[in-house]
């Protein structure tokens, strides 16, 4: 599953269970977050024992974007049987304060930083 635009891509892989996020998240709302939101739900669905959030790639995330990651984790919280990984770079201070925020409100958030 793919969403491919000039200024993003995220691809979510099913066999590997792995949610890849490039370029730039710099969309004006909540309504354009929506497919993107959706397919991480998507990705979700498919009850995988581990899911893998990759945003090592994401150049830029608006405040628009923090808000659509922070509903898709409140939502895995339910998801008792879901173990996420959030894999980002440790010298991209954004990266490092979004991931750990997520971990803050799903403490059992994986966080690997590179």
């Amino acid at each position: 599953m793919e969403i491919k635009t000039e200024e993003y891509n995220i691809i979510y892989n099913f066999e590997t269970a792995i949610v890849v996020c490039k370029g730039s998240f710099l969309l004006s709302s909540a309504e354009e977050y929506a497919p993107i939101l959706q397919l991480l739900n998507t990705a979700v669905e498919e009850q995988p024992k581990q899911l893998i959030l990759d945003v090592k790639e994401l150049e830029f995330l608006n405040s628009s974007g923090i808000n659509m990651f922070t509903k898709f984790v409140i939502g895995v919280r339910k998801k008792t049987t879901l173990k996420l990984v959030a894999l980002g770079y440790d010298g991209v201070p954004w990266q490092v304060r979004l991931l750990k925020n997520l971990q803050r409100l799903l403490p059992n958030l994986t966080l690997k930083l590179e």
